[in-house]
């Protein structure tokens, strides 16, 4: 996989450290590279670990963590001689901000012409928004994806899970992978360009067919509610119990044997119902009908049913019912880390089940943990590290 590979890792918040963190699940050497009072998340209520937030420790394992002061000229040195021998420099602060600091493009690849330089954003490093700060909440707002999220007649609001920044993560490690890739086929004189992932674009791209739909028909998807606009039996449905659970019966098979499940197989006679077609165009007929006869059921046992028939569907968990279902334990998808105090915590797992993964994941470091142990490794003595930490440049943790 990426052993071998070195990562230095300037990002902090959600979407560059949930990038790194992936790359180091990959085995890569992340090497998180902070300052001050380190990443702001450390220090985000409401739930803490030792010194560190609980929001910090879910993001950032499989990392080690340097303090070194970017602001000042020798700090700026011993980060062009890592540069010189690492393979991928990330960030995720403003356009502008790394040219300011003096670590441009031309001076990180006069160190290293072979690096991978990766900027995470807002906006992206131009276009008329791209000096402008964004988080999460902003760019699902300015995408239209937070105009399709809640109940018709409601209001729109924000998905629970943080895609904005999640998915930015997700493209810059795709971005990356695939310049370690074009790497290795360069020909002499070759360059990288520099991966430039904007938060916006990236929601803008899983806009997906709903996009596609409104720029064909120039109607605004509105709130999608409950339901899937072309599919009329993808949806949720409140069962006799009070319980909420799903259905995706996408095909006309499936469609039969949602009715037999339900003992409704008259509406499998009525024509208004005979094709997806038909009951998308009566669809104010059929959900009422449909809605009724889940009445009849408790969720648990008509799941079950359902699912016998091969018939997707699914109980709406909480998150510690998922966290805590047995096929949730039985693919590894809860770790258990301990950190370097020795308190022991939980965390979401890696989803990529790969023979080379480690058993033994790094720990979320503490800021500062590794700074000595790093610099040994590009070639400080005790004696440099020494001068540095009373210089200012670095801080020891």
């Amino acid at each position: 996989m990426l052993n071998g590979i070195t990562v230095l890792d300037l990002t902090q918040f959600l979407a560059g450290p949930f990038a790194t963190q992936i790359l180091g699940d990959l085995g890569a050497n992340v090497i998180k590279i902070e300052w001050g009072e380190g990443d702001s998340t450390r220090h985000l209520p409401p739930y803490f670990i030792e010194e560190s937030s609980l929001y910090f420790l879910s993001t950032n394992r499989n990392k080690r963590s340097i303090c070194l002061n970017l602001k000042s000229e020798e700090g700026r040195a011993v980060f062009l001689r890592m540069v010189a021998r690492a393979d991928v420099v990330i960030e995720n602060f403003r356009p502008g901000v790394m040219d300011r600091l003096g670590l441009g493009d031309d001076v990180l690849r006069s160190a290293n012409p072979d690096i991978i330089l990766c900027s995470i954003s807002g906006f992206g490093s131009d276009g008329p928004l791209s000096r402008l700060p964004a988080y999460d909440m902003i760019v699902q707002a300015m995408s239209g994806g937070m105009s399709m999220t809640g109940e018709p007649g409601g209001k729109p609001v924000r998905s629970g899970i943080p895609t904005g920044d999640l998915d930015a993560g997700l493209y810059a490690v795709i971005g990356i992978l695939a310049q370690l890739y074009q790497r290795t086929r360069m020909k002499s004189g070759e360059q990288l360009k520099h991966i430039d992932v904007a938060m916006l674009d990236c929601q803008i791209a899983k806009l997906s067919y709903q996009g596609a739909y409104a720029m064909f028909s120039g109607e605004e998807p509105g709130l999608q509610g409950r339901g899937h606009r072309s599919i009329p039996t993808y949806r949720a449905f409140t069962c006799g119990d009070g319980q909420d659970m799903v259905i995706c019966a996408n095909t006309e098979e499936m469609w039969r044997k949602l009715c037999e499940v339900l003992g409704a197989e008259e509406l499998l006679q009525d024509p208004a119902f005979a094709t997806n077609a038909d009951r998308l165009e009566n669809i104010d007929r059929l959900l009422p009908e449909l809605e009724a006869n889940f009445q009849k059921f408790s969720a648990p046992e008509l799941v079950e049913r359902l699912q016998q028939e091969g018939v997707p569907a699914a109980m709406i968990n909480g998150v510690l019912d998922a966290l805590n279902h047995p096929h949730t334990r039985h693919r590894n998808m809860v770790q258990e880390l301990e950190y370097p105090g020795g308190t022991r915590f939980r965390v979401a797992g890696d989803p990529l089940k790969l023979s080379e993964q480690s058993a033994n994941p790094l720990p979320p470091p503490r800021l500062g943990e590794h700074t000595a142990q790093v610099l040994r490794e590009f070639g400080y003595s005790d004696e440099d590290i020494g001068r540095l930490e009373q210089e200012g440049v670095i801080r020891c943790g």
